[in-house]
C-alpha cells in the first residue's frame, strides 16, 4: 500500500450541507453554521479520552520506528510477531513508488530515512530480494549510497557495526565538563538538540558498537559495493546526500570537528571516564524525571542504548518507556510519533468552542476538559534542576500530558487561555486551585527572552552565533531557543486572559511585571512583522499561521482593530487568497523561508485566515463576501461524522520536519465557524 504524498484527500461532500450557501438567507446560513459547529463538537466528544482531553496523532516519519527496531536488535529485546506485522504495515504505507521513504508525509525520499527503514525491514526478517527491500536499496544506490548518509545516520550505522566511528563527526563527551560559563557548553543549546547530543556524546565516547556476526556481515555486503574492511570511512565523514541536506556544516564547524577528532585519537582515559560519568548521570536524571518517556523518542532511544552499554538497572524501564510515543490504527499499523498533543489539542478545541455562541450546548465536553487541565498541570519542581540545566517546571503544561513532564511556554499559555474561558462556564472547583492558576502565569514569565519574545521549552541560553555550529545537517534553526511569533503571541494572549480572570490571585507587583511583559512582547511582534503585513511562522505552515498569531497577540495587547499594523496584516492575507476561495500554503515555504501557495486551498489554512479576519473585525463590505465564500468551502468539506478531511501538512519544526497535527483540521474549523456564527449573530 502506497501513501499518496502531496495529493490531497478530498472530501466528497457533506450530506448535511449541499451547497448554495452564499444564496441562502441569513437565518438559513445561521442554521447551517450551527449544525456544522455542533456536528464538529459531537465528533470531538466522540474521541474525548476518559481523563477529559482530546488528542490527535502528530505524524512525523518512519525514522522513529526504524530506530526502535534497531535499538531492540542491538540490545537483544524481542519484538513480538504481531507487533512486527504492524510495524511492517507502517513502512509499507510510507514507501513511495520509487522505493524511498521521506522525512514527512509530503517529502521526497531521504537517504537517511530510507536506509534506516531498510535495516529495520531486514532486522524484522524480510529478505533483500523482497520488493520492499530491493526497491529501497536501489533508490539508496541511485542517490549517493550509504556512505553519503547524514551524520545521525552514520552514527546509527556505526552502532550497528555497519560503519566506522572514524567516519562520524566527533561528538565529545568532554564538552559536558566545560564550566557552565562557557559559551560553548551544551547547556546553552536548544533542549531537544541538547538531549539528542547528550546520548550521542556518551555513545561516541565509548564507541558503542554491537559485535560482528553473520547477519551484520551480510548487511555490509548489501549496503556497500566494495569490501567493508577496505573502505576509508574517514574520507566520507562530510559526504552528504543532496536529497537530505538543509544546511551543510559551516567551515568553522568542520574545523572544530577536526580538532575534536584529533583530541579523540589521543584523549586522556581518566578525563574521558569523568566525562562519560557526567553524561550518564545526566541521562539517568533525564530519564527518571520524564518517567522514562524522555523529551522525545529520538533521544529516548539513544539514552536507552547508553544505559544498556553502562549495564545500568534503568535500561529495561527506559526501553519500555519509549512505548509512550507509540500510535496505531488499522490503516497504517503501529509507529512512533515525535510528539503527543493532549494539552495542545484540548486547549485549542476549548477556545474554539467557547469563543462561539454554542458553548452551553457543549458543557459535558467542556467539564471533561476542565478536569483534564486540573490534573495535567505540573505540580512538582524538577529535583536539582540547576545541576541538570532545567528551567522551572512547576505550574507549566506540557505539549502532551502530565506523564511527560517537559512543560512548554505556549502550551501553558493556551491552557491558561482555555481555563479563562472555562471559568465562565464550569464550577470553580473543577479548575486548578487559585495558587496553581497563578503559578501557571508565573511559569509563562520564566520563558520570556531578553528581547521580549518567548521561547518554547526554555528561555534562550546561548548566543545566536551557535547556529553556525548546527551539526544536524537535515534541520535548521535548532541550536538555541529563538523568540517565536507564535509562542510570543500565545503568551501575550494568556497573560491578558489570566490578568482579567485570575489577576486577583497575584500580587500587585506580579501584575505589574506581567503588564510589562505584554508590552515587551508586543514590541517583538511589531519588529518581526514583515513589510507586506504577514508574519512567518516557525511551528506551522507558515505565513498564514504566523499572521494569525501576530494579529491575536497585538489585539490582546490592546492594539485597536483599525491600527495600521492590523489592517496591513489583513490586507496581505486577502491578497494571497486562492482562486477557489480559500487559503493554502505549501510546506516548501518553510524550507525556503518564504510564502509559497499551495495548489489548492487547505481546510487548516482557510480556518486560520477566517479566524484572523474575524478577530480583526473584517466582516464588513467586500470582505463579508470573502469570508462567506471561505466558510462555504469549510462547510463543503465537512464529513458526515463532523470531522474534516486530512489534507496537506500543517505543522513543522526546524524548517524541514513537517508534522500532520491530525486534529488541526477539526479544532480550527470549529473555531473559525464558531467565530463566524458569532459575527453573523451580531448583525
Amino acid at each position: 500500500m502506497n501513501r499518496e504524498r502531496g495529493a490531497l484527500e478530498t472530501a466528497m461532500g457533506n450530506e448535511v450541507f449541499n451547497g448554495g450557501f452564499e444564496e441562502m438567507d441569513a437565518q438559513a446560513k445561521r442554521d447551517v453554521i450551527k449544525e456544522a459547529v455542533l456536528s464538529g463538537i459531537r465528533h470531538m466528544e466522540s474521541i474525548q479520552w476518559k481523563k477529559g482531553c482530546v488528542v490527535g496523532e502528530v505524524v512525523w516519519c518512519p525514522m522513529l520506528t526504524a530506530q526502535y527496531v534497531m535499538t531492540a536488535y542491538m540490545t537483544g529485546q524481542e519484538i513480538p510477531e504481531e507487533r512486527k506485522k504492524d510495524f511492517l504495515k507502517h513502512f509499507e504505507a510510507w514507501q513511495l513508488d520509487d522505493g524511498s521513504l521521506g522525512m514527512h508525509a509530503e517529502s521526497p525520499g531521504y537517504v537517511f530515512v530510507t536506509t534506516l527503514a531498510y535495516l529495520a525491514l531486514r532486522i524484522m526478517g524480510l529478505p533483500p530480494e523482497d520488493k520492499r527491500c530491493s526497491r529501497a536499496k536501489q533508490w539508496i544506490d541511485d542517490h549517493g549510497g550509504v556512505l553519503a548518509i547524514p551524520s545521525w545516520g552514520k552514527a546509527w550505522l556505526a552502532m550497528m557495526n555497519l560503519y566506522s566511528w572514524k567516519g562520524v563527526a566527533a561528538v565529545l563527551p568532554e564538552l559536558w565538563l566545560q564550566p557552565d560559563s562557557s559559551p560553548f557548553h551544551p547547556r546553552r543549546m536548544y533542549c531537544h538538540t541538547r538531549m539528542i547530543y547528550l546520548g550521542l556524546s556518551y555513545l561516541y565516547g565509548v564507541k558503542f558498537q554491537i559485535s560482528e556476526n553473520a547477519f551484520i556481515r551480510k548487511l555490509r555486503g548489501e549496503l556497500f559495493s566494495e569490501p567493508f574492511e577496505s573502505i576509508d570511512f574517514a574520507a566520507h565523514r562530510y559526504e552528504l546526500a543532496a536529497t537530505d541536506v538543509f544546511e551543510y556544516p559551516h567551515p568553522i564547524l568542520k574545523m572544530a570537528y577536526e580538532l575534536c577528532a584529533s583530541y579523540d585519537e589521543a584523549h586522556l582515559k581518566p578525563i574521558r571516564r569523568l566525562a562519560l560519568d557526567r553524561c550518564l548521570q545526566h541521562i539517568v536524571h533525564h530519564q527518571r524525571e520524564s518517567r522514562f518517556a524522555a523529551i522525545s523518542p529520538v533521544n529516548g532511544l539513544l539514552n536507552t542504548l547508553a544505559l544498556y552499554h553502562a549495564e545500568h538497572p534503568d535500561f529495561e524501564e527506559s526501553f519500555r518507556g519509549v512505548d509512550y510515543w507509540s500510535w496505531s490504527d488499522e490503516e497504517e499499523g503501529e509507529r512512533f510519533n515525535g510528539a503527543h498533543s493532549h494539552t495542545w489539542d484540548t486547549a485549542f478545541t476549548v477556545q474554539g468552542i467557547c469563543e462561539g455562541p454554542y458553548a452551553e450546548e457543549a458543557l459535558p465536553f467542556l467539564k471533561g476538559t476542565a478536569r483534564y487541565f486540573k490534573n495535567a498541570q505540573m505540580q512538582e519542581e524538577v529535583e536539582h534542576r540547576e545541576k541538570y540545566y532545567r528551567d522551572q517546571r512547576r505550574g507549566g503544561f506540557c505539549f502532551s500530558d502530565e506523564h511527560h513532564r517537559w512543560p512548554v511556554s505556549d502550551c501553558t499559555a493556551e491552557a491558561v487561555s482555555a481555563m479563562a474561558h472555562l471559568s465562565d462556564l464550569v464550577p470553580e472547583r473543577m479548575l486548578p486551585e487559585p495558587e496553581m492558576l497563578a503559578e501557571a502565569m508565573r511559569f509563562i514569565l520564566t520563558r520570556q527572552n531578553p528581547d521580549g519574545g518567548w521561547g518554547s521549552y526554555e528561555r534562550r541560553r546561548g548566543g545566536m552565533f551557535l547556529e553556525m555550529f548546527n551539526p544536524s545537517e537535515m534541520f535548521g534553526n535548532c541550536m538555541v531557543e529563538h523568540s517565536y511569533v507564535e509562542c510570543t503571541a500565545s503568551c501575550i494572549v494568556a497573560l491578558r486572559h489570566g490578568l482579567n480572570k485570575f489577576g486577583g490571585f497575584l500580587s500587585s507587583d506580579e501584575r505589574r511585571r506581567m503588564e510589562r511583559a505584554i508590552v515587551r512582547g508586543t514590541r517583538l511582534l511589531e519588529k518581526t512583522q514583515e513589510r507586506e503585513g504577514g508574519w512567518p511562522g516557525f511551528w506551522g505552515v507558515n505565513y498564514v499561521y504566523g499572521t494569525l498569531f501576530g494579529v491575536m497577540g497585538l489585539l490582546a495587547a490592546g492594539v485597536p482593530r483599525r491600527d495600521p499594523r492590523i489592517r496591513r496584516a489583513c490586507a496581505w492575507l486577502l491578497s494571497v487568497r486562492l482562486p477557489d476561495g480559500g487559503w493554502g500554503e505549501s510546506y516548501r515555504g518553510c524550507v525556503e523561508e518564504r510564502y509559497i501557495p499551495h495548489e489548492k486551498s487547505q481546510v487548516i489554512m482557510t480556518s486560520w485566515a477566517i479566524m484572523t479576519l474575524l478577530k480583526a473585525g473584517c466582516y464588513e463590505g467586500e470582505n463579508r463576501r470573502v469570508i462567506d465564500e471561505a466558510a462555504s468551502l469549510l462547510l463543503s468539506r465537512q464529513r458526515e461524522d463532523g470531522s474534516w478531511p486530512k489534507e496537506g501538512v500543517g505543522g513543522v519544526f526546524f524548517n524541514t520536519a513537517m508534522h500532520h497535527y491530525c486534529l488541526y483540521k477539526d479544532e480550527f474549523s470549529i473555531w473559525a465557524l464558531s467565530l463566524y456564527a458569532k459575527a453573523m449573530s451580531n448583525e
